[in-house]
């Protein structure tokens, strides 16, 4: 049935041509018969779904909307709002994989029908999974409110008939996460599996702040055990419902989603979980200082007003078994500000504190803050010789906004933390961790920073480092030597030669367009905009979807669209394999009509990029399709190409032989500080 009610905005009609919204617009000024708007406002107008279709296929423009784009346009222009449409689709999306035999009898008939009948047979799978009706955070929707998602509902089934439900509602929640940035706090998905890995196998896990569920499902990948429970809590009862449909969806563990605030109600008084994961809201003062003074929870001292992240790691301590394991992301400033002295002090002296990691900046939001781990343990007894781990993986950061190196990240603080928990110490690690006695930390400010505790990375070996830094820098530099170009001759007028653009070419099959993807459900590195602009390799991630990434090929060449700079990087062996991020855009040459360095060459001209560029306040964008470059003939191209990929060679080596200058001026400002260097050599 055509569904008549959804409206899709100019930004959703660019989405199903595949065009840019500037595109949008001239249709509507050069077409008479462009739709009219239904609804939004004068600035931002809507348009029915339906009719945009019929005019875009009639125009050539359309030749068939993909599903996915057909069911986000409808949750996005819903009549309830696209929280409620997501609801409604993940309700369904769970009936068809566990009843869905419930599912093809429901809607084997109309609208109406369908609507009439799917509450009882929600009821059914939603009591199955989520506990009898009064204790559910996702309530079975009625008759009347389910017929407006009707045409939705049919085609999130329709959806789930490729990858499944789950990977279905993934990609339907992450689009609405993606548009709504500002109203969600997100756990990374590396970090969240760092997380599950320090806490270990558990049956029972608790979140009570669990947001979008990601430290939950990190928990069940980490270990699946048979009767895994998860247990969680958000203020958003919205929220919570979205939560608790994803988690059922991607895993058979059962799943108890409350709503509320943990602190101020919590749901789970009786529970003593396994082990509980926490990333909770930082720096709020209205935490509930005034009201919960007196609570039972505050084993270890009450919180002050501004330490609000202290009051949720002794929550999440009060809700786990004796010997169980509690994971919190903390702000660093928790582990030295003044006014949390007191409670750090006790959770040093009765061993609760195990464990304080330092992740490099990036990790999560705020992401300009190396923010840290804190490993907890809740007393079995009390330790004889009590120490604790303190480590900083900051030297793992990556470059500009590529984020952390995760699998350094990942393999340095689990072996340092497998260790000291298996023999309760840990030799001393340079730069990373060492294993410290409580008595050391007990002073007047009780300062758990890792970076102040650690010896410095050059205390061991440090001048046969330098010594291999050294020796690489001149063998770079001599490698720069003979690749600097020859000086050019003497200056003459520029030739006039015939030009043509890239999307002239593009349009005559010489080359071929591509875009980077928002999301993927393949696990590849990732080549970023900032990866293309400084030279390094892959090193992003893309979120789980269904999107379909663009992975590169040899001679592929790629081109950043943001920030101005003139730049153009052809795809080598060791690169290919990579996807697409965003903000890049692929040429792939046909090697019988052009030379991908040729390409890349002239592609990087200033005088160039200045004509394909438009500028915005705040930034800069190019039109990759205005881009231009000379009409030659295959053999002219490639006598260019060949100048063109010596000069990047060269550009290469200097970008190597500055790193190395940078390490080795690094290296010894701090070995002729700590004493490593003798100031004589």
């Amino acid at each position: 049935m055509q569904d008549n009610g959804t409206e899709v905005t100019a930004a959703g009609i660019a989405r199903l041509a595949g065009v840019g919204r500037a595109a949008v617009s001239n249709w509507r000024r050069r077409h008479a018969d462009f739709p009219r708007p239904v609804g939004g406002t004068e600035t931002s107008p809507s348009f029915a779904l339906a009719d945009i279709e019929a005019w875009l296929r009639a125009q050539g423009k359309l030749a068939e909307v993909p599903p996915r784009e057909r069911v986000w346009q409808q949750l996005a222009g819903h009549p309830e709002g696209p929280v409620t449409a997501l609801t409604h689709a993940g309700c369904v999306l769970l009936l068809v994989r566990e009843r869905p035999n419930l599912w093809l009898d429901a809607s084997a008939g109309s609208d109406e029908r369908l609507a009439a009948m799917l509450p009882a047979a929600l009821d059914q799978v939603l009591d199955a999974r989520f506990g009898p009706g009064p204790e559910r955070t996702v309530a079975t929707p009625i008759g009347p409110r389910l017929l407006p998602s009707a045409p939705l509902l049919r085609g999130a089934a329709e959806l789930a008939a490729g990858p499944g439900a789950r990977k279905a509602y993934e990609f339907l929640l992450g689009r609405h996460l993606d548009a709504n940035p500002r109203q969600y706090t997100l756990t990374p998905e590396p970090l969240a599996e760092l997380m599950a890995e320090l806490a270990g196998p558990a049956r029972t896990v608790l979140d009570p702040a669990c947001g979008t569920g990601t430290l939950l499902r990190a928990a069940t990948a980490t270990a699946t055990r048979p009767g895994q429970e998860l247990y969680g809590q958000d203020s958003d009862p919205a929220l919570a419902a979205l939560t608790a449909l994803r988690l059922a969806l991607s895993t058979d563990a059962t799943v108890r989603i409350a709503a509320g605030d943990s602190l101020r109600a919590d749901a789970r008084t009786a529970l003593r979980a396994d082990a509980a994961l926490c990333h909770p809201p930082f720096n709020e003062r209205n935490w509930g200082h005034d009201e919960l003074a007196y609570d039972a929870r505050w084993e270890y001292g009450f919180p002050a007003r501004t330490e609000s992240e202290l009051a949720w790691v002794q929550h999440a301590l009060a809700r786990v078994r004796d010997g169980g394991t509690v994971v919190v992301l903390m702000p660093p400033a928790a582990a030295s500000r003044r006014s949390g002295r007191r409670v750090r002090a006790d959770l040093l002296r009765r061993g609760a504190l195990r464990a304080v990691i330092a992740l490099p900046a990036g990790a999560a939001p705020p992401y300009n803050i190396p923010l840290h781990l804190w490993v907890l343990r809740r007393p079995e007894r009390a330790p004889a010789q009590p120490e604790v781990l303190l480590a900083d993986a900051g030297q793992f950061a990556g470059e500009g906004r590529s984020g952390p190196d995760w699998r350094s990240v990942r393999d340095a603080v689990l072996d340092a933390w497998g260790t000291y928990d298996r023999t309760g110490r840990l030799d001393d690690r340079p730069g990373l961790a060492r294993c410290l006695p409580v008595i050391e930390l007990l002073d007047d400010d009780v300062d758990l920073a890792p970076a102040r505790h650690l010896p410095p990375p050059t205390a061991t070996g440090g001048t046969g480092r330098l010594t291999d830094v050294r020796e690489r820098l001149d063998e770079t530099l001599r490698l720069t030597a003979e690749l600097t170009p020859a000086a050019p001759g003497t200056g003459r007028a520029a030739p006039r030669r015939p030009l043509t653009t890239v999307g002239e070419l593009a349009r005559a099959g010489a080359l071929t367009l591509r875009t980077g993807t928002n999301g993927g459900h393949a696990r590849v590195p990732v080549l970023t905009d900032h990866d293309v602009l400084t030279g390094t390799g892959p090193s992003g991630t893309l979120p789980e979807s269904d999107e379909e990434p663009v992975l590169t090929e040899p001679g592929d060449v790629v081109v950043p669209v943001l920030g101005g700079g003139t730049v153009a990087r052809v795809i080598d062996d060791a690169t290919a394999g990579a996807a697409l991020g965003r903000s890049l855009v692929l040429l792939r040459p046909d090697p019988a009509a052009l030379d991908p360095w040729f390409l890349a060459g002239f592609l990087r001209g200033t005088a160039n990029h200045r004509q394909a560029s438009s500028y915005a306040s705040t930034a800069t964008r190019l039109d990759v399709r205005r881009l231009q470059l000379p009409r030659l003939p295959l053999d002219a191209q490639r006598g260019y190409g060949d100048r063109f990929r010596a000069l990047d060679e060269f550009e290469r080596a200097l970008r190597l032989a500055g790193r190395l200058g940078e390490q080795l001026v690094r290296g010894m400002y701090d070995g002729l500080t700590d004493g490593t260097v003798d100031p004589g050599r």
